[in-house]
């Protein structure tokens, strides 16, 4: 299995570029950033640095999404990087929550996202694509330029699309429950379109706390429950609150949600989460001694998860990571 980390691209920039550093000493071998502009820094300059500092680390957004940024943009950047570091970049890409809607903007439709993910990716590797009608080819980059394109989804039509198209499906939670019958939606669509369903890289990424204080662990991750609950309310808002195409382990838990503000966004003490009950924060996390950690990764690897992305929003960052790379890392490849 595959270890990730997540960061927010918090000022200074340095701190995100020593704790990927750190993050690869101890065994994590992707560094993730969040990609939401007017709430963080600017994650690709931040990359770069990473990218830099690091010898073996793939870097990626998870997730940046097709309104933001011109596609040629996003592509170009990921073909640049590739050529100054080797392909080392993985290009997490969803609809958009925050970037978009912080901006005033709506979520971007799945269409776009596909439309977005096949440009991206063909433009990226050297390949001609269509943008707005406009057929484009970068003439600079090299064959052998690479750029894996993961796609995050939830409901139904998501996941099958991630099937058929992506490279890799994330997921953003670590319940087994959901966990198995997501990746199974994901490989059936892939199978139904003719791929290999083992093709599509399956990465699940939650916050994680490693200590024996419960109750304090649950409260520094209870905000990661509000954060998936804004997809949550879209879906129930698409398909209605007893809709049998999402399962209502997901969706019953949002029943009291009053709003969010996101000013508040990824953030332990998040009081917009005070809705979110400590039995979600515990299916969704990894909670609890090294130990208990190990025991539901491994459970989690045997569903067909390929990588955990460890959302480290806290205030045990260091500690995470450390324990990570001492216990449950290598733990997990033995």
């Amino acid at each position: 299995m595959d270890f990730g980390l997540v960061l927010q691209t918090d000022p200074p920039g340095s701190r995100t570029v020593g704790l990927m550093r750190r993050a690869e000493r101890q065994g994590f071998r992707y560094g993730w950033t969040f990609d939401s502009v007017v709430l963080w820094q600017e994650p690709f300059v931040i990359h770069s640095r990473v990218l830099d500092n690091t010898d073996r680390l793939i870097v990626g957004p998870m997730v940046t999404n097709p309104g933001t940024r011109a596609w040629e943009v996003t592509a170009s950047t990921f073909a640049t990087l590739n050529e100054m570091y080797g392909n080392r970049t993985v290009c997490g890409l969803g609809r958009g929550d925050s970037a978009m809607r912080v901006a005033g903007r709506k979520p971007n439709t799945l269409g776009q996202v596909s439309a977005a993910m096949t440009a991206i990716r063909d433009l990226a590797e050297g390949r001609e694509a269509v943008v707005d009608g406009t057929p484009l080819k970068f003439p600079w980059v090299k064959e052998g330029s690479r750029l894996p394109v993961w796609m995050g989804a939830y409901g139904p039509k998501a996941l099958a699309m991630a099937g058929r198209e992506a490279d890799g499906f994330i997921l953003q939670l670590a319940d087994p429950y959901l966990t198995e019958s997501m990746v199974k939606a994901v490989r059936v669509a892939a199978a139904q379109a003719g791929r290999d369903p083992d093709d599509v890289t399956v990465c699940v990424a939650a916050p994680a706390y490693v200590g024996d204080d419960l109750q304090h662990a649950r409260e520094q991750c209870r905000w990661f429950g509000g954060m998936v609950g804004n997809h949550v309310a879209d879906l129930v808002a698409r398909y209605g609150e007893d809709s049998d195409l999402v399962p209502a382990a997901l969706t019953s838990y949002i029943k009291s949600r009053q709003g969010y503000d996101y000013a508040h966004h990824g953030r332990a003490g998040n009081p917009d989460t005070e809705f979110v009950p400590d039995e979600v924060v515990d299916r969704f996390c990894l909670l609890g001694p090294a130990e208990a950690h190990i025991e539901k990764l491994r459970t989690l690897r045997d569903l067909g998860v390929d990588q955990f992305a460890v959302y480290a929003m806290h205030d045990a960052t260091e500690a995470v990571i450390d324990a990570y790379g001492r216990d449950v890392i290598p733990a997990l490849n033995d």
